[in-house]
């Protein structure tokens, strides 16, 4: 997918679901649970277990209309081993190897951010996106406040983003919002996967 369709994706989705698990079975029943609910973009962090056994599964798994992810990407090497794997598109924490790979294989990106200048660097780096992070830090007002400046930035807050929240995060201009243990809770642990889907059922109805 390329980096403009991907943008379009998100922002027609809105909504990003984060996979970080000790149990890469657990992590994988959790994908798929989450793209049988309508979730259609999984991030797959590479902190958990046996992480690109996982992303290549669940992308054999999900069908074409979900997309993968590969999450914490820091390095060129990491990149390239979820490349490998079937991700179709990058979260880094920070600006840095991750990001510069991951643009020269012509993969969506969302770049970590926190800072006005760490978010510009993110985009002149040829980021699709700027993840917020830690979201919770400054909450939606601060990023309206990045806003201000950057009216065209396309921001995805992480870290702390509930259901309850998402409304105002929309109100001060993100595009979408990644979600990880509000939405997944311990399923990717071993969990509930009932519970999980009840999660996502809140989380989908907070961003139609």
């Amino acid at each position: 997918m390329q980096p403009t369709d991907f943008l379009t994706r998100l922002a027609g989705d809105r909504l990003a679901a984060i996979v970080r698990g000790r149990s890469a079975d657990a992590a994988l029943r959790t994908v798929l649970t989450l793209v049988e609910e309508g979730v259609g973009l999984v991030e797959v962090s590479l902190n958990t277990a046996d992480a690109y056994d996982v992303i290549a599964r669940a992308v054999r798994s999900a069908g074409g209309g979900a997309l993968i992810g590969a999450g914490t990407v820091v390095t060129r090497e990491q990149l390239l081993r979820a490349r490998d794997a079937g991700a179709s598109w990058i979260v880094t924490p920070v600006v840095g190897d991750g990001v510069h790979a991951a643009v020269e294989q012509e993969l969506p990106v969302l770049a970590g951010a926190l800072t006005p200048t760490e978010a510009h660097t993110a985009m002149a780096a040829g980021a699709s996106a700027v993840k917020l992070f830690p979201a919770s830090l400054g909450g939606p007002a601060y990023l309206r406040a990045i806003k201000d400046p950057f009216p065209e930035l396309p921001v995805v807050p992480v870290g702390g983003v509930d259901a309850d929240s998402v409304p105002a995060w929309f109100a001060a201009g993100a595009l979408a919002v990644g979600v990880g243990s509000p939405l997944v809770g311990d399923a990717a642990h071993g969990g509930d996967l009932g519970e999980l889907r009840l999660r996502v059922r809140r989380f989908r109805s907070v961003v139609a």
